[in-house]
């Protein structure tokens, strides 16, 4: 049984957007649900880290400056040495135990992020590759059951069924033979027949055929009917169309539109809004968190941070997704600042807190305005 991503998929973000669907019979509306409700139950583990941040913002000049002092001291005696770090992480924490709770969620996200890019909201491809032999090699052929790893596909809103791409003889053919290449469920059932059962518009739900890679090998028609022509490798396309592809929501016009310009050189307004939404909403997220402080940064590390949300956005740009997919993305980075807004107006333990106001302290001193006629300016003048 597969644990990975399909199993969380298939197990826990299906059903949730199955949920709000039928709450809501709106795609739109079931993925910000969806979104919503993975993101509150990450919420304990995400706050773990971004506290963790916070805390060695605030507390990595002075670690650092223990920590060379303490290597300096005991770097001929391991043991003292290891103690002493152990103290030392104690007082101000680890740097690594905030990339934990990250850790931990990531299968999760990731999860999200392929239910998002798969059925309803995109079109779903199977490429079967085929190899075709001589007539002569017939011996050598054994008919064997070819089947693609299944893939949940939606043949009507709210009903979706493990569908694979299958060859029944298999994937090796002799050059005349005819076969076909059929999308059906693990216990055999076609696609067509759970269209024709659970959409009331069957037609409109049609699976496509092609041949993608050597036209000259192989033929299949309209309804996924194979014939071999002569010998070689082919590679053939099998598509199931997304039932959500071409739905809008609020200002998206197409859930399943993918790039900022379509093929005629139109500008979609929707998915460049959405990617600079991302940007500005990244870019917020790092000031509340202090990434984008270049008090105690260096130079290199500050304009890191500063083109980071740039970089980001534009990578969009050259590696498009879905529009539902952005959205994701979008609120997911909308629901993030606001926790770290949250969480950033708690307090910080108190020898952290001390170590603040003594920061505050000195610089206040620092950048007092001495007048000419003042006795310490004189002084100095004199000196």
């Amino acid at each position: 049984m597969d644990f990975g991503i399909s199993f969380l998929t298939n197990n826990i973000m299906l059903p949730i957007l199955d949920f709000f669907y039928g709450i809501a019979p709106s795609y739109g509306l079931a993925i910000v649900a969806l979104t919503l409700v993975i993101r509150v139950a990450l919420y304990p583990l995400n706050a773990g880290s971004i506290r963790n941040m916070r805390r060695m913002k605030v507390a990595q000049p002075l670690m650092q400056k223990r920590v060379k002092e303490i290597q300096e001291r005991y770097k001929d005696n391991p043991t003292k040495l290891q103690e002493e770090m152990g103290l030392v992480y104690k007082e101000f924490g680890n740097p690594l135990a905030g990339c934990f709770p990250v850790l931990l969620q990531m299968p999760i996200l990731f999860a999200l992020f392929a239910t998002l890019r798969g059925s309803p909201f995109s079109d779903i491809n199977y490429d079967v590759n085929v190899q075709v032999f001589p007539q002569e090699q017939i011996e050598q052929i054994q008919p064997q059951i070819f089947s693609t790893p299944p893939k949940a596909i939606y043949v009507s809103d709210g009903s979706h069924f493990p569908i694979s791409a299958v060859i029944p003889g298999g994937s090796k053919l002799i050059v005349g033979e005819k076969t076909d290449v059929r999308l059906q469920t693990p216990d055999g059932q076609t696609i067509e027949s759970l269209a024709a059962e659970y959409n009331d518009d069957p037609t409109s739900f049609q699976p496509r055929w092609e041949v993608i890679k050597g036209e000259t090998v192989v033929a299949v028609d309209d309804a996924g009917n194979l014939t071999a022509l002569s010998p070689g490798e082919a590679t053939v396309r099998v598509q199931a169309p997304g039932l959500a592809t071409n739905k809008g929501f609020l200002f998206i016009e197409a859930l399943g539109r993918v790039g900022v310009t379509g093929e005629d050189g139109a500008i979609h307004w929707d998915i460049l809004v959405m990617i600079l939404g991302f940007g500005a909403s990244l870019y917020l997220n790092q000031v509340l968190s202090g990434q984008g402080s270049t008090a105690t940064d260096n130079s290199q590390q500050a304009a890191v941070n500063k083109f980071t949300p740039l970089i980001f956005s534009g990578m969009f740009l050259f590696f498009p997704l879905p529009a539902g997919v952005l959205m994701y993305m979008l609120i997911a980075n909308i629901f993030q600042t606001l926790q770290t807004f949250i969480l950033s107006r708690e307090p910080l333990p108190e020898n952290l807190q001390k170590i603040v106001d003594a920061e505050a302290k000195a610089t206040a001193i620092d950048d007092r305005e001495v007048l000419p006629f003042e006795p310490g300016r004189s002084k100095k003048k004199k000196a």
